[in-house]
């Protein structure tokens, strides 16, 4: 897969801090690419080639998304980011059943429903692609108070690595970046004081509070040829934080 083939790619959560920073990085590259989302407004404002205006946690909004990358792009995507999620700080026991059932509906069950029909297209067309899916460092590490996201994500990264096994054969590569905090409209509220985001900051032994660009950068290498070795990897783009003790002073 080289950029200058032009090839299709498709991002979902494409409005999103994290999402929209992928199109971009991928249409500089020479991409054709379709950004995928439920607000059709807010989609508008995202500079794609396509805007596909589809619910991707339900099996029937995924398929319909891919084939509607392929009407309007002239082929199915060869290259997938799957941006779609969400989040909840609250502890175990205060979680409810309904709040537990979202975030798996957002988070694992839309990884599953789209790499099924991202896989399927790609089956059909018989050509190699790359896929990434998000996943996050609270389910790398225990981080306290977040035991529903954790397992939402965990089993993205298990999935990741199933797939990236089923698929290799066919060319296909399946790989997940799993962020720390990072700057988007998801986390403003955690962020919007600056004793909150000194506070943050400290818990990264490179320091701050990372930027969605610098996630995206990760995703685009990882659908680009310079990862053509790379499959069933998931990649922590965290300042450290699951790997390093920071230096406290």
């Amino acid at each position: 897969m080289n950029p200058s083939q032009n090839l299709v790619a498709l991002v979902t959560g494409a409005r999103g801090g994290i999402g929209s920073q992928v199109v971009a990085r991928l249409r500089s590259g020479g991409h054709r690419v379709a950004a995928v989302g439920r607000d059709a407004a807010a989609l508008a404002a995202v500079a794609a080639d396509a805007h596909l205006v589809f619910d991707t946690t339900t099996p029937e909004g995924a398929a319909e998304a891919i084939a509607a990358c392929r009407s309007e792009l002239g082929a199915a995507p060869a290259l997938l980011a799957h941006c779609v999620g969400s989040t909840l700080i609250a502890p175990l026991h205060r979680t409810s059943p309904a709040q537990y059932r979202e975030v798996m509906r957002v988070n694992l069950d839309s990884a599953v429903y789209m790499l099924q029909a991202w896989v399927e297209a790609m089956r059909a067309a018989g050509t190699a692609g790359a896929a990434v899916l998000a996943s996050s460092v609270v389910a790398r590490i225990g981080v306290a108070n977040h035991e529903a996201i954790a397992a939402a994500k965990g089993g993205i990264e298990a999935l990741v690595r199933s797939a990236a096994a089923t698929y290799a054969p066919l060319r296909l590569r399946v790989n997940a970046v799993a962020p720390g905090m990072t700057e988007t409209p998801m986390t403003a509220s955690m962020l919007r004081l600056d004793a909150m985001r000194e506070g943050a900051g400290k818990q990264y032994p490179l320091g701050g509070v990372q930027t969605a660009a610098q996630v995206a950068d990760t995703i685009a290498w990882l659908l680009s040829d310079g990862a053509l070795r790379i499959t069933g990897q998931v990649i922590a783009v965290d300042g450290g934080f699951t790997t390093v003790r920071p230096l406290v002073k």
